[in-house]
Formats: C-alpha cells, sequence, structure tokens
C-alpha cells in the first residue's frame, strides 16, 4: 500500500520513472492535484522518496557499477568456452580491454538514468516550491529541498565521475526543446561543490527513517570526494583555490580532512566489528554505511512495473558465482559464471586476510555463509552434499583458480576468483535476486580518504594511526594495525577493503595508474589518458548536434 500510494502521488505530479524525456511532459490524469496531496505533510516525504528510484540502474553490470568495476585492474569477465559464454559481441572483452567506442551501449545508459535522477529533482523542487510557505509544509520545506539537491548532486557526481563534460543544471527545464550545454569539468566541479557546501548542513543526521536517503553524512562524503579528486577530475587551480579560500583551507586535501573530520566528528557512523556485516542479507543495522541502494530481490513490482526492468535489481552475486553454486546454495536463478578478479588484484591480499582469497584446496569447505568463517573471494573445488567435485556440464570438475587463459575471448569457465563479500540468500522461495541493500558509500572509505589527504598535507596523519576505528579495519580482516603508512601501500589497501564498491578506477586515475604502462593487469592495454574519461554517448551527441552551442565529443573519440 506504501508504494502504491507513492505511485499515485507520481502520476498526480506527471512524473515517470521510464525515461529522462518523460519528465518534460505534464499530463492530466484526473488525480489529486498538487495542491491537495500537499496539504498532507507526509505526502512531501514521500514524494522526495521517489527521486531516488533510478539510483537501482547505477549498480547494474550495464551501468556505472559494471563500467568502474571491469575497466579497472579489480574485475575481467572474459568470453568463456566451450559455449562463448559472455561473448555479447565483444562488449566485455572491450571493456577489459580499454578498446570501448562511443556507441557502448551502457555508457548511454548511465547517462540516460543520471540526467532521469537529476531532471526528476529538478522537477520536484519546481512543483513543490509554490506551496513552501504552506501550513504543513514550510516546516520541512528547506530540509525536503535540501536531500533534493543533494540528491541530485549524486547524480551528476556519478556523470562527472564518468564522463568530465556533462550538462549539469540546477533548473526543471520549461520545453523538450531546451538546450543545456556542456559543463567544462572546472565548472561542473565547482557547481558541485557549491550545491553540497550550501545544502549538507541542511540535511538531517543519519537515523532510521533517513535509511537510504541523502543524509549529512552523504553531502560530506561527496564533498570530501570532490576535493581528494579535484586534480584528477582536471578541475584547474584557480577554481580550486577559489573554493578552498571560501571554507578557508590552504589545499584541497586540508578541504578533504574538513569534510570527513564532519562526518567522523558526527558520531553518526563507526566501523563494523566484522567486515562482512556490511554485506549480509539484511545488512539494513550496519553502523558503516552511509548510502545504500535499498533493494527487493524478488523480482516483482508493487505498482504496475512502473519501475523499469529486471536490470535495475541487484545481482552482483549472480555474476560472478559458477553455475554450480545454484544447487550448493538452493537458488531460484542459476548463477552467470561472469565476472571475476584480476590475478594482479588478487595478489594484493594477505594469506590472512579475510577479505582475500579463501584456501584454495579448501573450496566449498570454508563455510562462506557464515561471516565468522568467509572470505572475501571464492577459490577451489565446489564440492556436493557427499564430499565429491561437482562437475559442469562439460564432465569437467569445477574447480575455479585464480589466472586465466592467455587470451580475453579464450578462457575456460573456471578461471578467476569469484567475488563472495555480499552474503547469498540460501534456499528462498521468494528472492530471485539479491535482497542485500547495495552498498554506495561506507565509513572505512572516508577514514582511508582522510589518511590519503594527511598523506599529501592535509593533517597529521599520526592522530588517524592511533583512532581505533581506523585500526579495526585491519585487524577485524585479521591483521595488524597500520603504525605507519605511505601511498602505495594505501593505494593497495583501498583495494583490498573497497573492492568492487565503485571507488577503484578512479583512485587508480588519481595515482596515475590507470592508463598508461606502469601499471599493467590481465588483458589490459596501455592506453593515452585520453581514456581516463568515457566517450559522450553517440545518441546524445546527435540530439544536440544543431544547438547553438553544440556538444563536442571528448578527446580521444
Amino acid at each position: 500500500m506504501k508504494k502504491y500510494l507513492i505511485y499515485i502521488i507520481a502520476i498526480a505530479l506527471g512524473l515517470s520513472l521510464t525515461s529522462c524525456e518523460d519528465f518534460l511532459k505534464e499530463e492530466a490524469y484526473g488525480n489529486p492535484t498538487t495542491e491537495e496531496l500537499l496539504k498532507d505533510p507526509e505526502n512531501l516525504s514521500k514524494l522526495v522518496g521517489q527521486a531516488y528510484a533510478e539510483l537501482k540502474w547505477l549498480h547494474d553490470h550495464w551501468g556505472y557499477w559494471g563500467l568502474n568495476t571491469l575497466t579497472s585492474d579489480e574485475a575481467r569477465c572474459p568470453v568463456r568456452n566451450p559455449g562463448n559464454n559472455w561473448d555479447d559481441s565483444g562488449y566485455w572483452a572491450s571493456l577489459n580491454t580499454m578498446d570501448w567506442n562511443y556507441e557502448t551501449e551502457a555508457f548511454e545508459l548511465v547517462w540516460d538514468k543520471c540526467i532521469a535522477g537529476a531532471t526528476l529533482c529538478n522537477k520536484i523542487l519546481k512543483q513543490i516550491a509554490p506551496y513552501k510557505d504552506e501550513p504543513g509544509i514550510k516546516e520541512n520545506y528547506q530540509m525536503f529541498s535540501a536531500e533534493l539537491c543533494v540528491l541530485r548532486s549524486y547524480y551528476y557526481y556519478t556523470m562527472f565521475d564518468m564522463f568530465g563534460r556533462i550538462p549539469y543544471t540546477e533548473e526543471y527545464p520549461d520545453s523538450e526543446d531546451a538546450q543545456i550545454p556542456l559543463m567544462s569539468t572546472s565548472n561542473v566541479w565547482k557547481a558541485l561543490v557549491t550545491c553540497l557546501e550550501t545544502y549538507t548542513p541542511q540535511l538531517q543526521t543519519a537515523s532510521a527513517d533517513m535509511y537510504g536517503r541523502a543524509t549529512q553524512g552523504v553531502g560530506n562524503m561527496l564533498l570530501a570526494r570532490l576535493y581528494l579528486n579535484a586534480k584528477s577530475f582536471d578541475v584547474d587551480q584557480k577554481t580550486i583555490d577559489e573554493k578552498m579560500g571560501a571554507i578557508g583551507c590552504s589545499n584541497m586535501y586540508q578541504a578533504c580532512v574538513k569534510y570527513c573530520d564532519n562526518i567522523i566528528n558526527s558520531g553518526s557512523y563507526h566501523i563494523e566489528s566484522n567486515f562482512f556485516n556490511n554485506f549480509l542479507v539484511y545488512n539494513q543495522s550496519s553502523q558503516e554505511n552511509i548510502f545504500v541502494i535499498v533493494e527487493n530481490g524478488n523480482g516483482s513490482f508493487d505498482y504496475q512495473d512502473v519501475a523499469g526492468k529486471m536490470s535495475n535489481k541487484l545481482r552482483l552475486n549472480l555474476l560472478t558465482q559458477p553455475y554450480a553454486f545454484q544447487t550448493l546454495y538452493g537458488l531460484l536463478e542459476k548463477p552467470w559464471n561472469g565476472f571475476a578478479a584480476s590475478p594482479e588484484f588478487l595478489a594484493l591480499y594477505d594469506a590472512k586476510d579475510r577479505r582475500g582469497p579463501c584456501d584454495p584446496y579448501l573450496g566449498t569447505k570454508v563455510e562462506f555463509q557464515d561471516i565468522n568463517t568467509k572470505y572475501g573471494w571464492f577459490l577451489g573445488p565446489v564440492y556436493d552434499e557427499f564430499g565429491f567435485i561437482v562437475q559442469d556440464e562439460n564432465k569437467n570438475d569445477v574447480i575455479i583458480v585464480s589466472t586465466f587463459g592467455d587470451k580475453v575471448s579464450n578462457c575456460s569457465w573456471n578461471d578467476g576468483a569469484r567475488c563472495m563479500k555480499y552474503e547469498t540468500e540460501k534456499n528462498s522461495t521468494v528472492n530471485k535476486y539479491m535482497e542485500n541493500d547495495f552498498v554506495l558509500l561506507r565509513y572505512a572509505d572516508v577514514l582511508y580518504m582522510k589518511a590519503e589527504a594527511c598523506l599529501n598535507g592535509g593533517g597529521d596523519i599520526n592522530s588517524l594511526l592511533g583512532n581505533s576505528d581506523f585500526q579495526l579495519i585491519r585487524t577485524r580482516a585479521g591483521l595488524e594495525p597500520y603504525t605507519s603508512l605511505d601511498a602505495d601501500e594505501l593505494l593497495d589497501e583501498r583495494g583490498r577493503e573497497l573492492a568492487w564498491e565503485n571507488v577503484r578506477r578512479r583512485d587508480l586515475i588519481r595515482h596515475g595508474k590507470y592508463t598508461g604502462d606502469n601499471y599493467m593487469w590481465t588483458f589490459k592495454k596501455a592506453q593515452d589518458d585520453s581514456r581516463k574519461w568515457f566517450p559522450i554517448p553517440k545518441k546524445f551527441m546527435e540530439m544536440h548536434v544543431n544547438d547553438r552551442e553544440p556538444w563536442t565529443q571528448n578527446p580521444g573519440y
């Protein structure tokens, strides 16, 4: 009933969740007017909640998560033979080898969904503005409008991280023919920082009522990321200096520390005693997760499927687990035997690190459903209930290995360690996909961002080394806490701690290890720095060829 009511509100306001183009169309459906609906203050919260709908497209393997993960060293998805599994006309291989082009469908999906989410935020802001002084609305108007502005910033940040130059706007277009030019990377960065610095203090702090919604923690974390990565975003020094001066910081790393400290000093978040608590099937009680996508794993919708196709369902475990795990875990959907770690990434882990691979001789004799014994990556044989190694349809033993074949187009079904950090729901009779809420932002990242900023002159690293939460990140993994730290080790540690959490690509770019040949991994081809940005999708370039300011493609495409 609750979701159905939200849908009715959306229809009454002329909102659509299927395409950004639909947001430009107002239609009358004979439902309650905006004014009538907003006489009930509770409806304002539900209306704002609608703006989160497009987030679910971002964690798909065809979306932001897939593009981030497969184009770095942390994952491979080769063609698996026999059967040419995962061929898909060479799409996945092109990400592995950095041979993608501007016609790639995933770029269009990410661009479309981020614009849709940002446009919906702008539309709701415009529609509620006339009622900001109404009784029942004015008490909460500032808080909810701030929430929409920060959520809009998250959508734009996602685009910015991918494409650099984007059509940033804080206005809802008056017509379908509105022409929004591409902003330079410096101007996008400045607009995001300005918006977040303005509205983050007006947000609520973390609470059960704000679970899965934009809070002060979300705004501060985005600001910390923007300052830490300013140079990797190609922001000019004058723009950085202008913003730093306004907040009283002498360098961008000091600014990063400032916003990390806002989160640390809030007391709202703590490192979980067990790393895997953050990724349980029911992980809503995690004290470490700052922003998540709230999931519904049963593959159905309560309001006429308006949220879209199944690609907005979390399927990470299906992507990585071998086919034989269907019987092992009693899954409704057969796993897809695709994504796996590169050997170079796996080598970052110490043998004692619980976030790393299990003993390859034990395989599924390690109880991966017990957070006290599980590891982050699966290697080794898959055993049946009688202790025998399972065979696949080709009559081959299912024994997962860490290496790959000699080329991306010809690997075996068993190549590559499989990610197990998210708990798999066993023997469900309801959930075809994952019920686990997908982690977008996490407190461990905050502490490690502060550490990096301190190493670069933003503060005193020694005070952080003694922080109990900072030490717990290591000790819960079975490792000694840091007594000293350098940039190279921190980059490796961020990879271990934050694997498959949308940060590795940007980390490698920031450290100059993404495009060139000074750091290579399986199937990667050395490319020039133009590959640190993805191409603006062909569809959207063609839509703006006749603008007063025609869009231009990113260099290298």
